[in-house]
C-alpha cells in the first residue's frame, strides 16, 4: 500500500506551472528496510528546530530500492507568509546545480566533443594567458602554471580557481572587488573575467572549491553551440521530466517559493538570496538553478539507476562510475572545510573514502553535494538509498545536513 504523507498544515491553493513533475513510486518504509518510528523521530526533530526558529521549514525525501519510503513537508514555506511548506515548494538549490552541469559536461565527453584532458583554453582562449598568484614578501607575484588547467580540473575543483568567500588573500580580494557575482553579465563575460584573475595554486595541486563549474557551463555553451539552459533542458531536465527546474521560475509560481528568515536566527546577519522569479542574464552552472524536492529526487533516481530513468539514458554506467570515484588521491592538498575527514571529490560530487573518521554515518562509495542556502542530497549505492533535503537556511546548512544524515541512517535496518 502506498504511504501517504501530509504536510504539517492544510496547503492553501497555489499557482502551478503548465508542466508537472511526475512523482516517484512510494512504498511503506518497513517494506524498504526503513524504520517508520525512526523516520518519524527524524520529522519530530526537524519540527522541534522549526518551533525553535532554527529554519522556517524543510522537506525530507528518503528512498530505498528505487521507491520513496518517506516524503514530508514541515513548517512554513516562508516566514513572512502563512502557507505551509509543501511537497512542491520551489527552492534555490545553489551548488546542487553543479552535479547537473557535471552530468551535462560528461554527456559531451560521451558524444566526443571534448576530453577530460583537454585544456580549458581550447574552448575559452582567455585562459591560455592565466598565471598563478604567489604571495612573496607581502606582494603578489605572477608565475606561469606548471601545466594547463584541464576540464577534469574544473570538475574536481583542482583548477586553481576559487570563490570570493573561500578566503581573504589577494586573489580572493580581486574576486570580491569585481563583478563576478553579477547575474547581469553573460556566461562568456563571466568566464573572461575569471580568466583575468590569477590562480590561487598550480592546476592539479590543490582542491579549492571554486567557480570551476561556472566555467564548465561556458564550455558546454561553446562545445554545444547552445545556451547552458537550453542544453541542460534538452539533455538532462526534459528527459528526466524535471519540469520545475530552471534558472528561474514563472510568475505563476510566486505562491510556491521557499524563503529564508530576513535575518539569520543565530547571528542576526541579514540574509539576501536571489529572486527566483527573475530571469538572470548569467546562467550560473555553479549555483543558479531553482528546483523542487521531487525534481531533484528524479535526478537522484537516475543516478541510483546507473544513468537511466524511465527508459531514457542520460549518462553511461561506466561514465557515472568514473564521476562517483575519488579524483583527488593523497597527493592533492585539500583546502577549506567543505570536505569532511575521510572524503575526497569526484567529477561533480564529494565521495566518501572511509567508513569512519567523518563525524556522521554513511558508506564507502557514497556521493553527494549540497547548496549554500541549505539544500542537500546523497546517493548511497551500498545501501541502495538516496535522500533529498530542502530548506532555505544558509547559516544552518552545516547543522541541518549533518542532522539529516544522522537521522536517516538511524532508520536503516
Amino acid at each position: 500500500m502506498p504511504m501517504t504523507v501530509t504536510a504539517t498544515a492544510t496547503a492553501a491553493p497555489q499557482a502551478t506551472s503548465a508542466l508537472h513533475t511526475p512523482p516517484l513510486p512510494e512504498a511503506r518504509p518497513e517494506t524498504l528496510g526503513l524504520s517508520r518510528p525512526r523516520l518519524q523521530a527524524m520529522s519530530d526533530a526537524f519540527s522541534r528546530d522549526i518551533d525553535k526558529g532554527t529554519v522556517p521549514g524543510v522537506t525530507v525525501l528518503v528512498a530505498r530500492g528505487g521507491q520513496v519510503g518517506w516524503f514530508e513537508a514541515l513548517g512554513k514555506q516562508s516566514p513572512a507568509g502563512a502557507a505551509p511548506m509543501a511537497r512542491d515548494s520551489i527552492f534555490r538549490i545553489f551548488s546542487m546545480t553543479k552535479p547537473i552541469v557535471s552530468v551535462g559536461i560528461m554527456a559531451l565527453v560521451e558524444d566526443g566533443h571534448l576530453l577530460l584532458s583537454d585544456a580549458v583554453a581550447k574552448f575559452i582562449p582567455e585562459f591560455a594567458s592565466q598565471r598563478v598568484g604567489v604571495v612573496k614578501d607581502g606582494k603578489l607575484e605572477l608565475v606561469p602554471p606548471t601545466r594547463p588547467m584541464t576540464v577534469q580540473d574544473l570538475l574536481r575543483h583542482t583548477s586553481g580557481l576559487t570563490y570570493e568567500h573561500q578566503g581573504d588573500g589577494p586573489v580572493h580580494k580581486l574576486y570580491q572587488e569585481s563583478r563576478v557575482r553579477s547575474r547581469k553579465i553573460t556566461n562568456a563575460e563571466h568566464a573572461a573575467l575569471v580568466a583575468s584573475f590569477p590562480l590561487v595554486c598550480h592546476p592539479g595541486a590543490e582542491f579549492n572549491y571554486s567557480r570551476s563549474t561556472d566555467i564548465l557551463g561556458r564550455i558546454i555553451e561553446v562545445a554545444s553551440g547552445k545556451t547552458l539552459g537550453t542544453f541542460l533542458t534538452e539533455r538532462v531536465l526534459a528527459p528526466l521530466q524535471m519540469a520545475e527546474t530552471g534558472f528561474s521560475t514563472p510568475a505563476a509560481n510566486a505562491g510556491r517559493l521557499a524563503e529564508p528568515f530576513a535575518a539569520d536566527p543565530w547571528t542576526g546577519d541579514k540574509v539576501a538570496l536571489f529572486n527566483m522569479l527573475e530571469q538572470p542574464v548569467m546562467e550560473s552552472g555553479g549555483g543558479g538553478l531553482v528546483s523542487t524536492t521531487m525534481d531533484y529526487a528524479r535526478f537522484c533516481l537516475m543516478l541510483r539507476n546507473g544513468g537511466t530513468l524511465d527508459g531514457n539514458r542520460i549518462i553511461g554506467r561506466k561514465t557515472l562510475e568514473l564521476m562517483a570515484s575519488d579524483h583527488l588521491g593523497p597527493h592533492v592538498v585539500t583546502n577549506g572545510t567543505l570536505l569532511s575527514p575521510g572524503h575526497g571529490f569526484g567529477l561533480g560530487f564529494a565521495v566518501r573514502r572511509e567508513a569512519g573518521i567523518a563525524p556522521f554515518p554513511g558508506s564507502v562509495g557514497q556521493y553527494f553535494w549540497s547548496g549554500i542556502a541549505g539544500t542537500f542530497f546523497w546517493i548511497d549505492p551500498k545501501e541502495d538509498l538516496f535522500a533529498v533535503f530542502m530548506s532555505q537556511g544558509p547559516g544552518q546548512r552545516d547543522y541541518t545536513r549533518t542532522l539529516v544524515r544522522d537521522l536517516v541512517y538511524a532508520a536503516v535496518e
